[in-house]
């Protein structure tokens, strides 16, 4: 037995030379079912029997007819339309053998892999052999070269069966066996092509033999395809043979290859309008999400621009919720809505640059430009509404400070001028002695010390309601009418002040008596007195810092205080003694006092009472400073955690961007792996996501804390989000050029190779690796690749076509992207209007026009009634009824002319 698999080792078949491996698989050891068997000696026998008859001869039994190989050489000769050696006449075995080795050797030629049939088993009339061995004849010249839509051999005519029956009720072709075991699918091919042979609706699916029989007699008297198969075989077995079957469907398959013309051209425009439908549907999608954003920015700002004053710290506050709530739930969706807008935005101009469509020009004021101006208008608005917030809360923490201080002093200021109106009218001096007159006179004098000494409070009143309206307090109309008050009450005390003065003074000529002590007393207590109300005052006022420098200057200010206590202690046992010295005179003299001192309303109990207060006031003071400090402490801690962590992240944004900058430049393997490793490395970066959002809340600890400044770092929570934006949408943007270049090489069919060759190219030249090319670049980058442009006439005038073309702007550089559109332009073919216009010229059967029905027919229904709807009525002087302009469709699908 010969062996054939050496004379495949020269075949040049290609891709098509692994399929028919693995149909000319021919196991020796298979054994056939009786019913295949019958089916295929049938099938083949008539199929053989169609091309030999053309030489005018036929075979009667397959496995007999063949052993001398005559008749096998004449079959070749004939389905090839080549000449094979001359045969051996003579009778014997080994004449035999040499003719069918000459066949088989012939078949060997054309690509075809011979397994395990030798000329032995041919010329010993081996059924299963010579049934393989015209199987793989049937394959190699009636199936192989069957194509349809890129695929071929059996897929191909398994597509062609589909597409054909695709219409008719009842039929679902999804193999080569039991979809035609009730012949409504030879029927439909019947009729698809020759719609007045066949009466489709008249047949039944549960008639299955009456439908065999129809369609083989049919195709036998009106298409000359013999009757291969039998239609009791094909029903009564389980699964029909799939060998017979695609042997006398490729019989229709050849019969009907006048109409694959017209197919084609059909898929050519069905290709075409996919296209054009995607884009148009891809243009929607970006003018509705555009539309959205910038509405929702719209809506935004205005919020964003309010600067509504609040009255209160705690509605500041709730405000700023609200704000922070924008940024961490309602702002990021957008962000991500705007970084897909681009991308969406990038991606179709790049499908209608690959497709040679016009680029996409979206509505007036829904440009990337535009959505870019209303983003940066929105990020404006943000900052200064969030530095708006921060300044009123500094406002209204400041109003409520001095707003309760100005309660305060006018609560000590009112108590102390509490009857003072009525004791400076009291005329009680018109009828006392003379030691009595004396006495009001100290008395009134003591008074006026005291007065002096209020001046400074009432002084400091007015300031601070002063300070309050410079602040535009909400209250500060009460405050100025208690001012007034204050200030008209003190006028009018020191307008009665001068009058008792006035009438005291003329008496004091008649009054010679006073008593020292008392007088000593109460120059002595008076201002004592105030000194301990002062004292009490600062005890009890109210402080606000922001750092521990502040709290300690209070701290250093309350501890002198505190040192002077000892002098004062003295000074007040100095008073207290010279009350007891009046009472021993009083004792000593067995003089009879008053109920109290004349010139003064201050007892030594009050002053006791004052100063026990003074010593307790000191430690809560003392308290009230030292949480203070602790609290600073603890707002000094935040700040320098905050910069640990926003130095720490800030780092890592910095060292990103570098990084994805120095990726998209040196990235190596093919695009699908470029992709995916940048997909893998985007995945990385949002893992950090976490770190920004503790990120996030140590930054609101610190704006709860109300803390406004940090000395430990550089870095805001504000510049961190930026840039954390802007690494998220570099990479996305790097993930997208890989996406542009791999559609890029898929719809121009360039090689992975090209690719390397132009991506090594490209970053040879880019010396600055800036991801662009200067034009001197750009030309020695040219000039690496075989093209003409040296610096002469010639080379100049072509390189400067190929800069109109790369950079259309005059930017002065080249980007990756515009460099592999111009190498893919200039090394594939590319769809035309031409072209499509030959496909309808085909479809409309060489008219002028075409119609609607003509559409309908040859084209797939949404894509038929999209060229109804968008094309123009024909006007030529052939029209006739319902004739449309195909030719101007198919240049405005290409940007020539307007839909």
């Amino acid at each position: 037995m010969v062996d054939y698999h050496a004379a495949n080792s020269q075949s040049s078949a290609g891709g098509s030379q692994t399929y028919m491996e693995q149909e000319n698989d021919w196991d020796r050891d298979l054994l056939l079912d009786p019913a295949w068997e019958k089916q295929q000696r049938k099938t083949f026998t008539a199929w053989c029997n169609s091309h030999l008859r053309k030489a005018g001869t036929q075979i009667e039994n397959i496995e007999e007819d063949f052993r001398d190989g005559l008749k096998l050489m004449l079959l070749l000769e004939v389905i090839s339309g080549e000449r094979l050696p001359k045969p051996e006449r003579g009778k014997m075995r080994v004449h035999k053998i040499n003719n069918v080795n000459k066949a088989l050797d012939f078949i060997a030629s054309k690509g075809v892999k011979l397994v395990s049939i030798g000329a032995e088993e041919i010329v010993d009339g081996n059924t299963k052999m010579t049934l393989g061995m015209i199987w793989t004849i049937i394959l190699r010249f009636a199936i192989q070269d069957i194509s349809v839509e890129e695929t071929s051999a059996k897929e191909g005519l398994l597509l062609w069966c589909q597409r054909k029956t695709a219409p008719y009720k009842n039929v679902n072709v999804q193999n080569f066996h039991i979809s035609w075991k009730d012949g409504l699918a030879f029927n439909a091919l019947i009729h698809r092509h020759r719609p007045d042979l066949i009466d489709y609706d008249s047949l039944r699916k549960d008639d299955p033999v009456t439908n065999l029989n129809n369609a083989f007699e049919v195709a036998e008297k009106h298409l000359d395809i013999p009757k291969m198969l039998d239609a009791e075989d094909i029903v009564n077995t389980a699964r029909p043979d799939e060998k017979a079957i695609m042997t006398y469907v490729s019989s229709f398959y050849h019969a009907f290859s006048g109409a694959q013309k017209a197919e084609t051209a059909a898929n050519r425009i069905c290709k075409v309008l996919a296209v054009n439908q995607e884009n148009e549907q891809m243009m929607e999608d970006y003018e509705k999400l555009a539309s959205d954003l910038l509405e929702w920015i719209k809506a935004t700002i205005p919020w964003l621009e309010n600067r509504t004053q609040e009255k209160t710290v705690n509605d500041m506050q709730a405000k700023q919720e609200d704000f922070r709530d924008y940024r961490t739930v309602h702002k990021p969706p957008k962000v991500q809505e705007k970084c897909q807008l681009e991308i969406s935005f990038n991606t179709l101009q790049t499908k209608l640059r690959l497709n040679n469509r016009p680029a996409f020009m979206p509505s007036e004021g829904r440009m990337i430009s535009d959505i870019n101006g209303g983003w940066n208008h929105l990020e404006g608005a943000e900052k200064g509404y969030e530095e708006w917030m921060l300044s009123e809360i500094r406002r209204l923490e400041r109003l409520e400070h001095l707003a309760v201080k100005f309660h305060q002093k006018c609560a000590i200021h009112e108590s102390w001028t509490d009857g003072k109106e009525t004791m400076l009218n009291e005329r009680n001096y018109e009828s006392a002695s003379l030691s009595e007159v004396k006495a009001l006179l100290k008395k009134h004098e003591a008074f006026e010390s005291d007065l002096a000494a209020h001046q400074d409070r009432v002084e400091q009143i007015a300031a601070i309601a002063q300070e309050l309206n410079e602040l535009d307090y909400y209250d500060a109309p009460s405050v100025n009418a208690r001012c007034q008050k204050i200030c008209d009450q003190w006028d009018v005390l020191g307008g009665l002040t001068q009058n008792r003065r006035q009438s005291l003074e003329r008496t004091e000529k008649q009054l010679e008596s006073i008593d020292g002590l008392y007088l000593e007393y109460a120059k002595r207590a008076a201002p004592f007195n105030n000194w301990m109300e002062g004292a009490m005052e600062d005890l009890q006022d109210m402080f606000i810092v922001h750092n521990i420098e502040e709290i300690q200057g209070l701290i250093t200010a309350h501890e002198q205080f505190k040192s002077t206590l000892s002098e004062a202690d003295k000074e007040r046992e100095a008073i207290q003694s010279i009350h007891g010295e009046v009472q021993n005179i009083a004792q000593n003299g067995n003089i009879k006092l008053s109920s109290g001192n004349p010139y003064t309303t201050i007892t030594p109990e009050s002053i006791n009472d004052k100063w026990s207060k003074v010593q307790q006031m000191v430690p809560q003071r003392d308290t009230a400073l030292q949480d203070e400090l602790n609290k600073q402490n603890r707002n000094d801690s935040l700040r320098a955690t905050f910069a640990n962590r926003a130095n720490e992240v800030g780092s890592f944004i910095q060292a990103k961007m570098e990084e994805i900058s120095k990726i998209s430049i040196e990235m190596h393997g093919t695009l699908e792996d470029q992709q995916r490793s940048l997909q893998e490395y985007q995945e990385n970066i949002m893992r950090y996501k976490d770190s920004i959002d503790d990120l996030e809340t140590c930054h609101q600890q610190i704006q709860e804390a109300l803390i406004f400044d940090n000395k430990y770092t550089q870095y805001t929570m504000e510049h961190l989000r930026v840039g954390w934006e802007q690494l998220l949408t570099t990479i996305a943007r790097t993930i997208n050029e890989v996406e542009n270049q791999i559609l890029t090489r898929d719809a121009k069919g360039i090689s992975q190779e090209q690719l390397f060759e132009y991506r090594a190219s490209f970053n040879h030249f880019d010396k600055d690796h800036s991801g662009a090319l200067i034009a001197d670049e750009f030309k020695a980058c040219l000039i690496s690749l075989g093209y003409d442009v040296e610096n002469d006439k010639q080379g100049d005038a072509e390189f400067a076509r190929i800069m109109g073309i790369v950079d259309p702007n005059n930017c002065g550089s080249v980007t990756f992207q515009a460099f592999i559109d111009f190498m893919s332009t200039e090394t594939t073919d590319r769809d035309t209007a031409d072209q499509v216009i030959a496909s309808f010229k085909v479809l409309a059967a060489d008219k002028n026009y075409i119609t609607a029905e003509e559409l309908r027919r040859e084209l797939p229904p949404d894509q038929a009634e999209y060229c109804i709807a968008r094309m123009a009525p024909y006007t030529g002087p052939d029209t006739v009824p319902g004739a449309l302009d195909y030719m101007s469709f198919s240049t405005a699908l290409y940007g020539e002319s307007d839909l």
